[in-house]
């Protein structure tokens, strides 16, 4: 299985701008639909965004449309997701995943994530 690092997370304040990378080391994900997902204190962790293997299509969760921009790189085997207009509640552990198309169904182990703190 593709192990992933997940990085760029921090503390912002509301209204601030994070950007968070996904790479795997060593190995590729080019053809991976790849996903990002969170996880809250005290909940279970969610979908929030997704993107195929181009990148021509992408696909988010209601609470972060046009505030999160996921992307790729593929020659640089990394995933990123942009996020702006943070809010409080966008506060979690956020991870990627090789997911299925439309079902989001994550397809390997989960990495260590990437702490993001959002203050009011």
């Amino acid at each position: 299985q593709v192990q992933l690092v997940e990085s760029g997370g921090g503390l912002v304040q509301a209204g601030g701008s994070l950007r968070l990378s996904c790479a795997a080391p060593g190995r590729t994900f080019s053809r991976n639909v790849m996903g990002w997902f969170r996880q809250a204190p005290g909940k279970e962790r969610e979908f929030v965004a997704a993107i195929n293997w181009s990148g021509g299509s992408t696909y988010y969760t209601d609470s972060v449309k046009g505030r999160f921009t996921i992307s790729r790189d593929n020659g640089k085997n990394t995933v990123y997701l942009q996020m702006n207009s943070l809010k409080p509640e966008d506060t979690a552990v956020y991870y990627c995943n090789p997911v299925v198309w439309s079902s989001w169904y994550p397809l390997g182990s989960w990495g260590q994530g990437t702490q993001v703190t959002v203050a009011s």
